[in-house]
């Protein structure tokens, strides 16, 4: 599924390099619960990028479902983040304009997608989330939990391999990031790959594997 081989990435700040990934050799299987974690500036966010093909390696392989995705062009690698990966951020990246639905429906619409196949798709995770009675709703009138899970519902409706959550809960209170840790355990019992970077112990802590990432390279790697 997801191959990194001695990948590196190196930035220059202030005529210092930093090695935000230093020689990183990493493997995850279809259908895992990752959890990243790692002080700050530690690297795991540099790494999620590179797993969701949003950074390009200074050196080293990335082999994605077997294809090294590491030279290709910007264009082949939107095609393959369009079709095998979904994003979760923190901050939600909803457009305000739009309803719930229309959020949800959004990369369908950069497809290309027509409106009736658009609903065919959009309206079964709108409730199987519990968002059918705000499916009209713009962002700014929905609650911080209510806003990841149209994040969330976006984030799959396009039926990705490999989900990738950047502090998902870290904008909630206790009780909706409770919730959304389940939506998105759910899903990866329902086959998804799931990979979460995350401060918080408690919700790295529940993840079947638990990276930690610290000045660049892998400190360690538990499977429980």
């Amino acid at each position: 599924m997801i191959e990194l081989q001695h990948v590196s990435r190196i930035f220059h700040v202030g005529g210092q390099e930093v090695r935000a990934m230093d020689n990183i050799s990493l493997t995850i299987t279809p259908g895992e619960y990752v959890s990243i974690m790692g002080p700050s500036g530690s690297g795991k966010s540099t790494l999620l990028n590179t797993l969701g093909l949003l950074d390009t390696p200074d050196s080293g392989h990335y082999l994605l479902e077997g294809q090294d995705v590491t030279s290709l062009s910007d264009a082949q690698l939107a095609q393959v983040r369009s079709q095998k990966i979904g994003f979760i951020f923190q901050f939600f990246h909803l457009v305000p304009r739009l309803s719930a639905q229309q959020n949800i429906e959004l990369p369908l619409m950069l497809a290309g997608v027509g409106r009736k196949e658009r609903a065919t798709r959009s309206l079964p995770l709108l409730t199987a989330f519990g968002l059918e009675t705000r499916r009209h709703h713009r962002p700014d009138e929905l609650s911080g939990g209510q806003r990841q899970r149209v994040a969330i519902a976006r984030a799959v409706i396009h039926q990705p391999t490999v989900l990738l959550a950047d502090e998902p809960t870290g904008n909630l209170d206790r009780h909706s990031s409770g919730d959304i840790i389940n939506l998105l355990e759910q899903l990866n019992q329902d086959g998804l790959t799931l990979v979460i970077v995350t401060h918080d112990p408690e919700v790295g802590n529940r993840a079947r594997r638990r990276i930690r990432v610290v000045d660049g390279t892998i400190d360690s790697d538990l499977k429980p």
